[in-house]
């Protein structure tokens, strides 16, 4: 009977190793693939630092462009209802 009980621990033993050992294997490949992906996506954030670093400098040039636009439709608008008022 203490025999039986004995391998019978062991047998427990090693399927609990090798349950554990199987998980860690899902994990590992889990781990490298996020690690892979976080890999890409540095690059990518690379190149948007990049772009938002050229939009930093070119921004307020664009803005002052458009601002110039918005006052001179403002006037061209003031003109078109004073001449339709006529």
């Amino acid at each position: 009977m203490t025999a039986l009980l004995i391998v019978l621990t062991v047998v427990e033993i090693a399927a609990l190793v090798a349950v554990l050992a199987f998980f860690l294997h899902l994990l590992a490949r889990r781990l490298n693939s996020i690690a892979e992906t976080l890999t890409s996506l540095d690059g990518h954030v690379s190149a948007v630092e990049k772009d938002v670093g050229i939009l930093k400098v070119g921004a307020p040039v664009i803005n002052e462009r458009l601002g110039a636009i918005v006052e001179t439709l403002s006037r061209v608008a003031k003109k078109a209802t004073s001449v339709a008022g006529r």
